[in-house]
């Protein structure tokens, strides 16, 4: 089970998640690849893979969730009516391919930024109408 799901309060649904996509992956193989004769492609390889595996993105019924670490846990939780905005930013091949970054600014938090993900607009349209839901 993961960390969003056991953390999820009494009457909360786990609404949207969110993945790294493929390119992401790519990037850390060709870092190996190109790179990996040097040690500097392995160190790139393993920090990209390890954050790919030990993160989790998620949209719950009340709160934007971001899990990242495996040995030391940290999150970044925003509360969905504290959500001010919410910025998606698609290269030309991110719009071809379907992937992008997202920024998300909340109240007292700051901006929580997401690299890579699949769908990215569909996830942004996901956690605005979790937004509209929690305002009812």
């Amino acid at each position: 089970m993961s960390y969003i799901e056991r953390s999820l309060g009494a009457g909360e649904k786990l609404v949207a998640r969110a993945h790294f996509h493929w390119w992401y992956s790519l990037k850390a193989w060709l870092a190996l690849i190109f790179l990996g004769w040097i040690i500097l492609g392995i160190i790139i390889f393993f920090d990209m893979m390890i954050r790919k595996w030990t993160t989790e993105i998620g949209v719950t019924s009340t709160r934007f969730v971001q899990k990242t670490g495996f040995f030391r846990l940290k999150t970044k939780e925003i509360s969905l009516s504290n959500v001010e905005g919410v910025s998606v930013s698609q290269s030309f091949w991110g719009r071809l391919l379907n992937y992008g970054h997202l920024e998300i600014e909340g109240t007292g938090v700051g901006v929580v930024k997401i690299p890579d993900i699949g769908d990215p607009v569909g996830f942004r349209r996901a956690l605005e109408t979790a937004m509209e839901s929690a305002k009812k």
